[in-house]
């Protein structure tokens, strides 16, 4: 009796590591002593005003709630991120105030991007992408399971 394939396919887990201060080696030494392969390095600078990007760097910032796929070809959704766009999607439809949908997020231990605490000023700044993803998650199951409960509670 053969091994099937998906039984002989590897299964990987990756994690990012946001770096918020100088780089330590020990972050490195930890993570290999752990058994993680370093995969991948991304770097950025702050342009001085009259240079311009080099060519093949990416020079945009990447929507709120989608990533860089692994092959480097195209943007894929972040389940993560996605999440938060969710859950502040449902607050807003419920006509929370800013600032309750950032206690709200922050409660549950969502953060932003940056892994800092969301305000109201950082979910005000999230409305435009609501707005543009809006169409897409109002088809899901998902946000079809939600409407009914909102209905359920007016």
């Amino acid at each position: 009796m053969g091994v099937t394939l998906e039984a002989r396919m590897a299964h990987f887990e990756r994690i990012r590591d946001i770096v918020s201060g100088p780089f330590s080696p020990a972050i490195m030494q930890q993570r290999l002593a752990a058994g993680w392969q370093l995969v991948s390095i991304e770097w950025r600078r702050e342009l001085p005003g009259d240079e311009a990007a080099a060519e093949g760097a990416f020079n945009e910032d990447i929507p709120y709630g989608l990533r860089i796929s692994d092959d480097c070809l195209r943007l894929e959704v972040d389940p993560r991120e996605n999440q938060v766009l969710t859950q502040m999607m449902d607050l807003v439809v419920q006509d929370f105030s800013f600032s309750s949908i950032a206690s709200d997020l922050n409660e549950k231990g969502l953060r932003t991007r940056e892994g800092k605490r969301w305000n109201q000023v950082s979910v005000f700044k999230m409305l435009p992408r609501l707005i543009e993803i809006g169409p897409r998650l109002f088809s899901t199951a998902e946000w079809q399971a939600r409407r009914q409960r909102f209905s359920k509670m007016v």
